[in-house]
């Protein structure tokens, strides 16, 4: 791979220079936050398993979930220590639907992950992305379900976490996206147009990119397509092993990041840009130094790029 820098990686090097000076010199400014709010975490730990017996504790998972109603769409191994169950059901999507873009929540991820000698049971944290989705409700009744089937130890992924007002118009740093902010990947006459190109190029892995699930809202235009991102030779850096190897580097794993989303609503396709999605789910992530996202900062273009050929769209000259 070339080490030269392109006019966009230039761009997020002068915005995260500009954004670490900004935040360092008013911190907090881009929240704002009162004390007494509750403060929301990505993620909730379940339970700690002490073994090393990866199988069973994926089959006891899927056995749980199962048991209480979710429907399992997906399933992903991004490596070997980390094992991803994709779920919804009929109240979530319904949920999802009363949405304007709720189509991004319609599925909800759980998690087996080995660190070490244990295996963390954990998923994504049901309020937490309701309230980043903007959804009409809190999905407490979707969390206490999917705590009671897995169980709960304690929300994480954030220090201090983010209040609902914060996640409703969150941006990491001042000059980088928001949740409304699109990623265009490709458009289409329609949306069964869409769903038949997009189909086509996930199945034929265009940028090292393929589906994992699949969940349609009835009664709208609004599909979620989940992707798995090898990555491709001149683009590894948008490989989902490359850019977890870089940030997922605390002891309790959040690798319920994963997997990166399409949405396809009447004929367009998009997604979220990677300053938001990955920021989202690490909110804590320093700007600069080890571990942080100047370590991936060939990440945006590169995700941008493998979804887009993914989309079965044309990349820019």
């Amino acid at each position: 791979m070339k080490n030269t820098l392109n006019v966009h990686q230039m761009q997020i090097l002068l915005f995260s220079f500009a954004a670490f000076v900004f935040s360092s010199v008013l911190p907090g400014i881009a929240f704002g936050a009162t004390s007494g709010e509750k403060h929301l975490k990505p993620f909730i730990l379940a339970q700690t398993i002490q073994s090393t017996d990866m199988n069973k504790a994926i089959t006891d998972t899927k056995n749980k979930l199962t048991k209480n109603n979710f429907q399992i769409v997906g399933e992903y191994s991004p490596y070997k220590t980390s094992h991803i169950i994709i779920v919804t059901n009929d109240q979530l999507k319904k949920y999802a639907s009363q949405s304007d873009n709720g189509v991004y929540g319609a599925a909800q991820r759980v998690t087996v992950t080995l660190a070490g000698n244990e295996i963390q049971i954990a998923f994504t944290n049901p309020s937490y992305m309701a309230n980043v989705y903007r959804f009409k409700t809190d999905l407490a009744d979707i969390s206490q379900s999917l705590k009671s089937s897995l169980g709960f130890e304690k929300e994480y992924g954030s220090d201090k976490g983010l209040t609902a007002a914060e996640l409703r118009d969150y941006q990491y740093k001042w000059l980088m996206p928001y949740f409304t902010d699109r990623l265009e990947l490709a458009e289409y006459a329609d949306q069964q147009e869409a769903l038949a190109a997009v189909n086509k190029a996930l199945a034929d892995n265009k940028g090292g990119v393929s589906k994992l699930y699949q969940v349609d809202l009835d009664g709208k235009n609004a599909t979620v397509i989940g992707v798995s991102m090898k990555g491709s030779p001149g683009n590894e850096c948008s490989g989902d092993a490359y850019i977890m190897d870089k940030i997922d580097f605390k002891k309790i794993k959040s690798s319920g990041h994963l997997p990166y989303e399409i949405i396809i609503t009447d004929g367009n396709v998009y997604a979220l840009y990677a300053e938001f999605r990955i920021a989202i789910n690490f909110p804590d992530l320093s700007m600069m130094g080890e571990n942080s996202f100047m370590s991936i900062m060939c990440a945006p273009d590169s995700i941008k790029q493998a979804l887009t050929l993914g989309a079965g769209g044309a990349l820019d000259d």
